[in-house]
Protein backbone atom coordinates (compact mmCIF):
# COMPACT_ATOMS: atom_id res chain seq x y z
CA UNK A 1 0.00 0.00 0.00
CA UNK A 2 1.15 3.74 -0.80
CA UNK A 3 1.76 5.94 2.24
CA UNK A 4 -0.11 8.46 0.30
CA UNK A 5 -3.71 9.08 1.21
CA UNK A 6 -6.27 8.76 -1.45
CA UNK A 7 -9.22 10.05 -1.84
CA UNK A 8 -11.23 12.17 0.88
CA UNK A 9 -9.30 11.09 3.97
CA UNK A 10 -7.88 13.70 6.13
CA UNK A 11 -4.38 13.44 7.42
CA UNK A 12 -3.48 14.24 11.21
CA UNK A 13 -2.85 17.39 10.62
CA UNK A 14 -6.35 18.67 9.86
CA UNK A 15 -7.94 16.30 11.68
CA UNK A 16 -10.60 17.11 14.11
CA UNK A 17 -11.32 14.54 16.58
CA UNK A 18 -12.55 13.70 19.95
CA UNK A 19 -10.10 12.04 23.11
CA UNK A 20 -11.56 8.70 23.24
CA UNK A 21 -12.31 6.33 25.87
CA UNK A 22 -10.72 3.06 24.60
CA UNK A 23 -8.53 2.42 21.74
CA UNK A 24 -8.85 -0.58 20.03
CA UNK A 25 -5.85 -2.36 17.99
CA UNK A 26 -6.17 -4.69 14.86
CA UNK A 27 -3.48 -7.13 15.37
CA UNK A 28 -2.16 -8.04 11.97
CA UNK A 29 -0.46 -5.18 10.00
CA UNK A 30 -1.41 -2.60 12.59
CA UNK A 31 0.73 -3.76 16.08
CA UNK A 32 2.60 -6.80 14.83
CA UNK A 33 4.61 -7.23 11.55
CA UNK A 34 3.02 -10.22 10.51
CA UNK A 35 5.05 -11.64 7.49
CA UNK A 36 8.14 -11.99 10.16
CA UNK A 37 6.51 -15.00 11.54
CA UNK A 38 3.52 -16.17 8.83
CA UNK A 39 5.83 -16.65 5.77
CA UNK A 40 7.93 -19.29 7.32
CA UNK A 41 4.99 -20.99 8.76
CA UNK A 42 3.17 -21.08 5.51
CA UNK A 43 5.85 -22.45 3.57
CA UNK A 44 6.33 -25.64 6.38
CA UNK A 45 2.62 -26.02 6.44
CA UNK A 46 2.75 -26.73 2.62
CA UNK A 47 5.54 -28.61 3.44
CA UNK A 48 3.13 -31.04 5.92
CA UNK A 49 0.23 -30.72 3.72
CA UNK A 50 1.97 -32.09 0.73
CA UNK A 51 3.62 -35.09 3.19
CA UNK A 52 0.06 -35.81 4.35
CA UNK A 53 -1.67 -36.22 0.58
CA UNK A 54 -3.46 -33.70 1.48
CA UNK A 55 -2.26 -31.13 -1.24
CA UNK A 56 -0.31 -31.42 -4.20
CA UNK A 57 1.81 -29.06 -6.34
CA UNK A 58 4.03 -26.01 -5.33
CA UNK A 59 3.22 -23.65 -2.64
CA UNK A 60 0.81 -20.81 -3.88
CA UNK A 61 2.48 -17.20 -4.09
CA UNK A 62 3.35 -15.27 -0.76
CA UNK A 63 1.49 -12.64 -1.99
CA UNK A 64 -1.79 -14.11 -2.17
CA UNK A 65 -1.88 -15.09 1.45
CA UNK A 66 -0.31 -11.67 2.62
CA UNK A 67 -3.85 -9.96 0.58
CA UNK A 68 -5.69 -11.95 2.47
CA UNK A 69 -4.33 -10.70 5.80
CA UNK A 70 -7.56 -9.68 8.26
CA UNK A 71 -9.92 -12.26 6.73
CA UNK A 72 -11.12 -14.93 8.70
CA UNK A 73 -8.71 -18.10 7.99
CA UNK A 74 -11.95 -19.37 6.20
CA UNK A 75 -11.81 -17.05 3.84
CA UNK A 76 -8.36 -17.06 3.84
CA UNK A 77 -8.01 -20.68 2.54
CA UNK A 78 -10.57 -19.97 -0.26
CA UNK A 79 -8.08 -17.64 -1.63
CA UNK A 80 -4.86 -19.39 -1.13
CA UNK A 81 -6.65 -22.82 -2.20
CA UNK A 82 -9.65 -22.73 -3.25
CA UNK A 83 -9.65 -26.05 -5.41
CA UNK A 84 -9.37 -27.75 -1.27
CA UNK A 85 -11.86 -29.08 -0.03
CA UNK A 86 -12.90 -28.55 3.58
CA UNK A 87 -11.09 -31.24 5.34
CA UNK A 88 -7.51 -29.29 4.00
CA UNK A 89 -8.80 -26.34 5.09
CA UNK A 90 -9.39 -27.46 8.69
CA UNK A 91 -6.20 -29.15 9.01
CA UNK A 92 -4.14 -26.25 7.19
CA UNK A 93 -6.04 -23.81 10.50
CA UNK A 94 -4.69 -26.56 12.76
CA UNK A 95 -0.79 -26.12 11.26
CA UNK A 96 -0.50 -23.03 10.57
CA UNK A 97 -1.33 -22.19 14.22
CA UNK A 98 0.69 -24.73 15.70
CA UNK A 99 3.39 -23.36 13.10
CA UNK A 100 2.86 -19.93 14.19
CA UNK A 101 2.94 -19.95 18.02
CA UNK A 102 6.48 -22.37 17.83
CA UNK A 103 7.70 -19.70 15.62
CA UNK A 104 6.46 -17.23 18.18
CA UNK A 105 8.03 -18.90 21.43
CA UNK A 106 11.47 -19.28 19.04
CA UNK A 107 11.34 -15.73 18.71
CA UNK A 108 12.74 -13.16 16.32
CA UNK A 109 9.39 -12.03 15.26
CA UNK A 110 8.48 -8.19 15.28
CA UNK A 111 6.10 -5.36 16.55
CA UNK A 112 6.01 -2.43 14.11
CA UNK A 113 8.00 0.29 15.31
CA UNK A 114 7.65 2.78 18.32
CA UNK A 115 4.50 0.19 19.14
CA UNK A 116 5.39 -0.51 23.31
CA UNK A 117 6.27 3.11 23.50
CA UNK A 118 3.13 4.25 22.40
CA UNK A 119 1.02 2.03 23.82
CA UNK A 120 2.60 2.79 26.83
CA UNK A 121 2.22 5.74 26.59
CA UNK A 122 -1.39 5.65 25.88
CA UNK A 123 -2.10 4.11 28.69
CA UNK A 124 -0.28 6.35 30.98
CA UNK A 125 -2.48 8.99 29.77
CA UNK A 126 -5.69 6.75 31.43
CA UNK A 127 -6.74 5.45 27.47
CA UNK A 128 -8.20 1.70 27.89
CA UNK A 129 -6.58 -0.22 25.52
CA UNK A 130 -8.00 -2.92 23.63
CA UNK A 131 -7.00 -6.15 20.60
CA UNK A 132 -9.87 -6.54 18.22
CA UNK A 133 -8.17 -9.32 15.53
CA UNK A 134 -10.03 -11.79 12.93
CA UNK A 135 -7.68 -14.00 14.06
CA UNK A 136 -7.49 -17.38 16.42
CA UNK A 137 -7.58 -16.64 20.06
CA UNK A 138 -4.21 -18.72 21.02
CA UNK A 139 -2.59 -16.73 18.33
CA UNK A 140 -3.34 -13.32 19.51
CA UNK A 141 -2.57 -14.57 23.27
CA UNK A 142 0.47 -15.98 21.88
CA UNK A 143 1.47 -12.75 20.12
CA UNK A 144 0.76 -10.71 23.28
CA UNK A 145 2.53 -12.53 26.16
CA UNK A 146 5.90 -13.41 23.71
CA UNK A 147 6.03 -9.46 23.37
CA UNK A 148 5.35 -8.65 26.43
CA UNK A 149 2.28 -6.64 26.00
CA UNK A 150 -0.57 -7.93 28.30
CA UNK A 151 -0.27 -5.41 30.99
CA UNK A 152 -0.94 -2.48 28.37
CA UNK A 153 -4.46 -4.43 27.64
CA UNK A 154 -7.15 -4.33 29.48
CA UNK A 155 -9.13 -7.28 27.05
CA UNK A 156 -8.14 -9.19 24.22
CA UNK A 157 -10.80 -9.86 21.57
CA UNK A 158 -10.80 -12.31 18.79
CA UNK A 159 -12.98 -13.82 16.07
CA UNK A 160 -12.36 -17.22 17.09
CA UNK A 161 -12.38 -16.37 20.93
CA UNK A 162 -16.09 -14.83 20.58
CA UNK A 163 -17.28 -16.97 17.13
CA UNK A 164 -18.32 -13.68 15.39
CA UNK A 165 -18.73 -13.33 11.55
CA UNK A 166 -17.28 -9.63 11.46
CA UNK A 167 -15.14 -7.23 12.91
CA UNK A 168 -17.88 -5.03 13.53
CA UNK A 169 -19.75 -7.80 15.19
CA UNK A 170 -16.60 -8.33 17.36
CA UNK A 171 -15.89 -4.25 18.16
CA UNK A 172 -19.75 -4.58 18.61
CA UNK A 173 -18.86 -7.07 21.75
CA UNK A 174 -16.50 -5.37 23.36
CA UNK A 175 -17.73 -2.22 23.34
CA UNK A 176 -21.06 -3.57 25.05
CA UNK A 177 -19.03 -5.40 27.50
CA UNK A 178 -17.14 -2.60 28.94
CA UNK A 179 -19.75 -0.01 28.77
CA UNK A 180 -17.37 2.16 25.85
CA UNK A 181 -19.51 4.73 23.77
CA UNK A 182 -16.38 6.72 22.69
CA UNK A 183 -13.72 4.60 20.29
CA UNK A 184 -11.12 5.10 17.76
CA UNK A 185 -10.48 1.98 16.01
CA UNK A 186 -7.02 1.61 14.35
CA UNK A 187 -6.31 -0.71 11.55
CA UNK A 188 -4.78 -1.42 8.14
CA UNK A 189 -7.50 -3.02 6.71
CA UNK A 190 -11.20 -2.06 5.45
CA UNK A 191 -12.96 -4.56 8.20
CA UNK A 192 -11.30 -2.42 10.77
CA UNK A 193 -12.60 0.80 8.86
CA UNK A 194 -15.85 -1.14 8.34
CA UNK A 195 -15.98 -2.12 12.32
CA UNK A 196 -15.55 1.62 13.29
CA UNK A 197 -18.03 3.11 11.19
CA UNK A 198 -20.32 0.31 11.42
CA UNK A 199 -20.13 1.19 15.47
CA UNK A 200 -20.10 5.08 14.88
CA UNK A 201 -16.92 4.94 15.77
CA UNK A 202 -13.83 6.80 14.82
CA UNK A 203 -11.26 5.13 12.64
CA UNK A 204 -7.36 5.69 12.11
CA UNK A 205 -6.11 3.53 9.27
CA UNK A 206 -2.67 2.47 9.19
CA UNK A 207 -1.17 2.73 6.02
CA UNK A 208 2.46 1.04 7.07
CA UNK A 209 2.11 -2.32 6.58
CA UNK A 210 1.37 -2.56 2.85
CA UNK A 211 -0.63 -5.43 2.50
CA UNK A 212 -3.64 -3.96 1.43
CA UNK A 213 -4.85 -2.37 -2.13
CA UNK A 214 -4.49 1.60 -2.41
CA UNK A 215 -8.28 1.90 -1.50
CA UNK A 216 -8.43 -0.35 1.82
CA UNK A 217 -8.64 2.65 4.12
CA UNK A 218 -11.29 4.96 2.09
CA UNK A 219 -13.57 6.24 4.78
CA UNK A 220 -11.01 6.23 7.84
CA UNK A 221 -11.10 9.97 9.40
CA UNK A 222 -7.59 9.61 9.56
CA UNK A 223 -4.37 7.69 7.85
CA UNK A 224 -1.32 7.62 10.05
CA UNK A 225 2.13 6.57 8.38
CA UNK A 226 3.98 5.39 11.53
CA UNK A 227 2.65 3.80 14.29
CA UNK A 228 3.95 7.14 16.98
CA UNK A 229 1.47 9.40 15.64
CA UNK A 230 -1.04 8.32 17.73
CA UNK A 231 0.18 9.93 20.65
CA UNK A 232 -0.06 13.15 19.16
CA UNK A 233 -3.37 12.79 17.41
CA UNK A 234 -4.64 11.67 21.26
CA UNK A 235 -2.81 14.56 22.89
CA UNK A 236 -4.42 17.24 20.11
CA UNK A 237 -7.64 15.70 20.28
CA UNK A 238 -10.52 17.45 21.94
CA UNK A 239 -12.12 16.62 24.96
CA UNK A 240 -16.28 15.87 24.26
CA UNK A 241 -18.30 17.75 26.46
Amino acid sequence: MSNEVHGTEQNAVHAKLNKPEAIVFDMDGTLFQTESLLLPAYHKMFDILREEGLYVGPTPPEERILGCLGMLLADIWKNVMPEADEAVHRRADELLLQLEIEGLEAGGTLLYPQVVETLTALKERGVKLFVASNGLEDYIHSIVVVHELKALFEGLYSAGGQGTATKTELLRILLDNHGISSAWMVGDRSSDVQAGKGNGQTVIGCAYAGFGRQDELKGSDVIITSFDELVDLYDNATISE
